[in-house]
């Protein structure tokens, strides 16, 4: 058939995969970091405070004196090549090309800061990406991770004429694929440490109390994950939750303080991982691994080591690729 004269060129048809994570600061310093938390903390799904009465108190005191205290702790963990988040995200869809086959196209963002999901699925869908697999790597699902994750993907959709068809990636925290990879990681990094830890402590990102109750599954899938991983592993397992912030209940048992309570109960030598992060970042590498650590070896912990994130390892490709060949079926084979 031929187009009529002045017709715009039509790509041939392609699938997208957008992996998605959280968000980083573009750099190590006070106005990226503060730029970035003006975004992520005035995402409603993340601070579920009324704007009137929460604005004025992030616009104040937070944004006046945090962004100096994060950028010193992300100046303790960043990379040549930039935050370990965008790192390892990127270094996983690079891998995820490789295996997906030259009918897809895949690409990464972040919910936070840059590259933004909007930018990217404008460029999917110029590359010819009529249908798109909006992947969050988040293996427990919650509104504050996965949800604004999909919230920001379909604003951005809600500006396009001529829309790509799109799914989105379910939660995986039980899924055979990622309890496999877990227990394969933990394993091998455990046995290239020079010590037998007597505990394993896998420790997950904290939410507000009130968020279970409201109906969040993010609590009950985390304690579905570690009971999978204890029935794998052949050491014993607790589970904890970190990063908190404001003086609102959160939930529990919290990190240091299980940790404090593990050297009470004899444990002398300990492995922490993190199975609710797809990849290491300010919150694995700087809060686990050297901030938990000091609060174990001084409570007189003997020996400490934090396993990292599955990032883009093998394990980790081997499961993505199993997720998401799963998501694309009907679209391609």
């Amino acid at each position: 058939m031929t187009r009529p004269d002045g017709h715009p060129d039509i790509p041939s048809s392609r699938i997208g995969i957008l992996l998605i994570n959280l968000g980083t600061p573009d750099a190590p310093d006070a106005g990226s970091v503060r730029r970035y938390l003006k975004q992520f903390l005035s995402d409603r799904r993340v601070v579920e405070i009324p704007p009137l009465l929460w604005q004025p108190i992030l616009r104040g005191v937070i944004l006046t004196t945090r962004p100096r205290r994060s950028a010193h702790a992300y100046r303790q963990v960043w990379t040549a090549e930039g935050s370990p988040l965008a790192v390892h995200t990127r270094a996983t869809a690079e891998a995820l090309r490789a295996v997906m086959g030259e009918r897809c196209v895949v690409d990464w963002a972040m919910r936070y800061g840059n590259p933004a999901i909007a930018d990217r699925l404008a460029a999917m869908k110029a590359a010819g990406c009529d249908r798109i697999l909006i992947a969050p790597l988040y293996p427990q699902y919650s509104a504050a991770t996965t949800a604004t994750a999909n919230d920001a993907a379909f604003a951005a959709l809600a500006t396009m004429r001529w829309q790509p068809a799109v799914r989105t990636l379910p939660p995986y925290h039980d899924d055979p694929a990622y309890i496999d990879a877990l227990r394969h990681s933990i394993a091998n990094h455990i046995a290239q440490l020079d010590f037998v830890p007597d505990a394993l402590l896998l420790s997950f990102h904290g939410m507000p109390e009130r968020t279970l109750h409201l109906g969040d599954p993010y609590h009950c899938q985390a304690v579905k994950t570690s009971r999978l991983l204890r029935e794998a592993l052949s050491l014993p397992v607790h589970m904890s939750f970190q990063s908190r912030f404001g003086r609102a209940k959160w939930l529990e048992p919290e990190t240091e303080a299980v940790l404090t309570r593990l050297v009470q109960n004899g444990v002398a030598k300990v492995a922490v991982s993190t199975p609710g992060f797809s990849a290491d970042c300010l919150e694995t590498l700087e809060e686990i691994a050297l901030r938990a650590k000091d609060v174990f070896l001084s409570a007189g912990g003997e020996k400490f080591a934090y396993l990292p994130c599955l990032n883009a390892s093998a394990e980790a490709i081997i499961l993505y690729h199993r997720l998401l060949s799963r998501e694309l079926l009907g679209w391609m084979d």
